[in-house]
């Protein structure tokens, strides 16, 4: 097929293909799979790289149906409810391809698209709005779960969610920020943290968690980490103020220690069985955000701790297109650094998304194409 300018695009790709819930060998890798062609508002982008995240463990296993209970698992789940198991709670259609942190060229580019855009390299939003009701959360959706993402050679997106960006960074680390860093600044613009307050960042050597380590101290805050032993130098070098070993039990309190004193916010993509700790290590009037439950989705909520100190908790999903323009602008200013734990062949997904689910590494695994 030819793109808008002139340009040919094979007909086939590879790419990797979830065929349904389950382990490993539901991701097949094909070398005949149609390229995506650009609909009206849409384009297609080349891709150079795509980041893994924990959605696209959750939404292989069916993690996120409501009849799940536990932390994500790698066999996947035989009682999952098919129908709420994609990211927004709904049915997933099979085969799809996932990847949400696409990062590549615009080849072609459909009806009513600027061709200012064609052959620009692009940061893709994974947010997907809907363009008459963007403000509608219900209609949202995220690219690799709603609509096919990038571990593929081609991918479409709409027009809207190509950032054209300026910057020396290779693909593969361009590619470690559009999923967890939107998320971990959505997080932040969500609780509104400010210069001269604190916060305490569970989970800190993640994709999420390192990001916010980063952009809760461009904002001038004051931050306590918390992450495995083997991580922790690593994490310090992210700028953290102080950090705190992760450990079963006692760790809120340890983290309240460091900081000499409670927390004007608790930035959290943990979960599990800490979640009434953290809420007792905020102040009054502090405020909760959360945007993942890597050690368990059911907590225990104590309603007199919420309500006697005056809390806030926010759930961070669906963001504002401004958070990925910032985002774009930190980047391209340089004030944050990309943190890539290691780099696969889309031919390796299946040995990165176990290298993955053991969480050894620091910030982000990246698929190059």
């Amino acid at each position: 097929m030819a793109g808008r300018n002139g340009n040919s695009t094979p007909q086939t790709m590879r790419a990797a293909l979830l065929m349904g819930i389950g382990g490993p060998e539901m991701l097949e890798i094909r070398h005949d799979v149609p390229v995506p062609r650009a609909g009206p508002g849409d384009v297609v982008v080349r891709v150079g790289a795509c980041g893994l995240n924990n959605s696209d463990i959750n939404t292989r296993v069916g993690w996120y149906s409501r009849s799940i209970h536990t932390a994500t698992e790698e066999s996947g789940y035989k009682d999952a409810d098919l129908g709420d198991v994609g990211w927004s709670r709904k049915g997933l259609s099979f085969p799809r391809i996932q990847g949400s942190d696409v990062v590549g060229v615009v080849v072609e580019a459909g009806e009513g698209v600027s061709a200012a855009l064609m052959g620009r390299r692009v940061m893709v939003d994974p947010c997907l709005r809907d363009r008459r009701r963007p403000d509608d959360l219900d209609l949202a959706g995220y690219l690799g779960s709603e609509r096919d993402g990038g571990f593929a050679e081609y991918c479409a997106a709409p027009s809207e969610n190509a950032y054209p960006i300026s910057t020396d960074l290779p693909d593969v680390e361009l590619a470690a920020f559009p999923c967890s860093w939107s998320t971990a600044e959505h997080m932040l613009q969500l609780a509104n943290l400010r210069a001269g307050e604190t916060v305490a960042v569970p989970g800190a050597s993640g994709g999420v968690g390192s990001a916010a380590v980063q952009l809760a101290k461009l904002r001038g805050a004051r931050v306590v980490a918390i992450a495995g032993a083997s991580k922790l130098d690593q994490v310090r070098e992210l700028g953290a103020d102080h950090v705190v070993v992760r450990q079963a039990g006692g760790v809120t309190q340890e983290a309240v220690e460091a900081n000499r004193g409670r927390f004007h916010v608790v930035a959290d993509v943990v979960g599990g069985e800490d979640f009434g700790g953290w809420l007792e290590a905020l102040r009054r009037g502090g405020r909760y955000v959360t945007s993942g439950a890597i050690a368990g989705p059911i907590v225990d909520l104590d309603l007199r701790t919420l309500y006697l100190k005056d809390l806030t908790l926010h759930g961070a999903t669906v963001y504002h297109p401004r958070v990925f323009a910032d985002l774009v602008g930190h980047i391209e200013t340089g004030a944050v650094r990309a943190i890539v734990g290691g780099a696969y062949l889309l031919s390796d997904i299946h040995a990165a998304q176990q290298d993955f689910l053991t969480k050894r590494h620091v910030g982000k695994l990246v698929i190059t194409l």
